[in-house]
This record gives C-alpha cells, sequence and structure tokens, in this order.
C-alpha cells in the first residue's frame, strides 16, 4: 500500500442513514457514495464513529461493507472502521469480516477502559500482528477518554511495521507537530479535526478524514487541495465558507449535525438510532438557514 498516496486529500467518514423503522436505508446509502464519488473526494473510511457503528450490529456491518465494495467498485480506496475496548474480539473481527477489498483498516484506541500508554500499545501490537491489512491509528480522546500521546504514537510507528498512518484527533497542535517532527519515513499523519484541517495541513499532514465532506465533499476536498498545493489563500477563502457548517454540526452531536445537514440537502432522511436523536428544532433552524444561504 503507498500509505502517502492513497491517503493524501479527503477521505469521507461516511454517515448510516436509516428508515423510519430504525432499518440501514440501503438506497439513500448508495445515494451518498455516488453523491461523494462525483465530487471527487479521494476515498472513503466506512464503518466510523460517524457511521453510528456503535448501535450496529455485526451482521449489518457485514452487509454494509459488502454494499460499499460492490457500489465503490474499485473508484476510490476504501478504508474499513474497526476498532473496540476488548482487544481479543477485535482480533476476531480483523479476522471474520471481509476486508479483501478493503486498503486499510482504521482503528481508534482502546474507549472508557482507559488503559495505560503501555497499553495502547501491546493492543496496537496484537491487533496489527493479526490484522490482514495495514493499520490506522486513530487517536481521538474526546470520545476514547484517553490520549494516545505523541510519544506512544512514535514509538508505535517505528516499532510495529504493520500501522502506517494516523488520524490525529487530539485537537493538541504541539502534540500534532512532534509527530509529524518525528514520524518516521513512510508514516502518513492525517488530521481528524475538520476545523483545524487547514492548519494541520500547513504543519504537515497529508489530508484529511473528515466528517463535514459528508454534505460538501467538493467545497471542502477542494481546500484541501487548495492547501496540499501550498495555495493557502485560495484554501482560507474556501475555509472562512464552511467555518460555521463545522461549528454547527458538531454542537449537540455527531453525526446528528451532519445528517440534518444531509437531510435539508435531500440526501437522507433525518433517523439516527438511540441514544443518538436528531438535533434540536432551534438548531435544526439555524442548520437550515447556512444551507439555504440565509
Amino acid at each position: 500500500m503507498n500509505t502517502a498516496l492513497d491517503l493524501r486529500g479527503t477521505g469521507v467518514a461516511i454517515i448510516t442513514p436509516f428508515t423510519s423503522d430504525n432499518k440501514v436505508d440501503f438506497p439513500a446509502y448508495g445515494k451518498i457514495i455516488e453523491h461523494l464519488i462525483t465530487n471527487k473526494v479521494e476515498y472513503i473510511v466506512v464503518l466510523g464513529t460517524t457511521g453510528e457503528t456503535p448501535v450496529l450490529t455485526n451482521p449489518e456491518k457485514i452487509e454494509i461493507l459488502d454494499f460499499t465494495y460492490t457500489t465503490v467498485n474499485d473508484r476510490v480506496p476504501v478504508i474499513v472502521g474497526i476498532g473496540g475496548n476488548d482487544t481479543a474480539d477485535l482480533i476476531h473481527d480483523l479476522t471474520h469480516f471481509p476486508l479483501e477489498k478493503a486498503a486499510a483498516i482504521l482503528s481508534a484506541s482502546p474507549y472508557y477502559n482507559k488503559p495505560s500508554q503501555e497499553g495502547i500499545y501491546q493492543h496496537y501490537k496484537m491487533i496489527a500482528a493479526a490484522s490482514p491489512k495495514p493499520i490506522i491509528l486513530y487517536n481521538v480522546p474526546g470520545r476514547t477518554g484517553r490520549n494516545i500521546t505523541a510519544a506512544t504514537t512514535l514509538r508505535i510507528a517505528k516499532e510495529i511495521p504493520n500501522v502506517v498512518a494516523i488520524k490525529e484527533a487530539s485537537g493538541d497542535m504541539a502534540q500534532c507537530m512532534e509527530i509529524l517532527r518525528d514520524a518516521p519515513e513512510g508514516f502518513a499523519v492525517v488530521s481528524g479535526d475538520d476545523a483545524l484541517a487547514l492548519p494541520q495541513i500547513a504543519c504537515g499532514m497529508i489530508g484529511v478524514i473528515s466528517v463535514a465532506a459528508n454534505a460538501y465533499p467538493l467545497e471542502f476536498g477542494n481546500m484541501v487541495r487548495a492547501a496540499l498545493a501550498h495555495d493557502f489563500t485560495t484554501a482560507k477563502k474556501i475555509n472562512d465558507t464552511l467555518i460555521k457548517a463545522y461549528d454547527l454540526m458538531f454542537i449537540e452531536n455527531n453525526p446528528a449535525g451532519v445528517k440534518a445537514f444531509m437531510h435539508i440537502q435531500g440526501l437522507i432522511d433525518n433517523y439516527l438510532r438511540m441514544p443518538n436523536v436528531p438535533v434540536g428544532k432551534e438548531l435544526f433552524e439555524k442548520i437550515t438557514n447556512y444551507v439555504n444561504g440565509q
């Protein structure tokens, strides 16, 4: 896998649309995939947190994976989210899910049980040894309750060959810059924060795995492409128009925010699985006004 090529640009942490009777809405899901590819995203990340994976069953996940591979049809790389806080269970999924067509695995660090940095290292060492595909670390302490420190990330990058990249969503710019400074050659660093993607690319990240690009794939992707081309004047102009969208998407919940955007855009029905609920009336009105240019 040429990591620098495959992860350069905009990957989209794709949402999972649902019907009114709480089933996966595959016609809408196919529509979203076409929407993303038509609007030039570089790759798709399926079964991430934005896809509401904590409330999907394993049979649903496998059905979503198979549908994604078939619909994408090798037009862009597909990265599969497989994470968890039970290392043995995660290894089971890595060896039983259909991953032949996946470009890589995105794996969030263990949540809730808050392992030590040594525990995080050993967790990734075990899953990397079991994985049939390269592993991308996912550091998102706001959800997991435990930061992967720069020292641990660099240790993993240098000592575990099958871990090839990190999606960094700590929001800590100093930590990000330390990783970028000391990462070994070939280890990719991508942003996991839509609102910070522009300055992080300026610091050396090669792209972003985005939530906002579900709703604004062309605009967000053009911003990233301009930044990667060092055209920061153009990138800033585009990013300035999206700053309010970033704010509105995450005020209450992800993916409730981006699903509201996509509903107003006519892409999906506005359903989530419990315990997530749609955004409140006041926020929905603000999102509607933004989408409609008011």
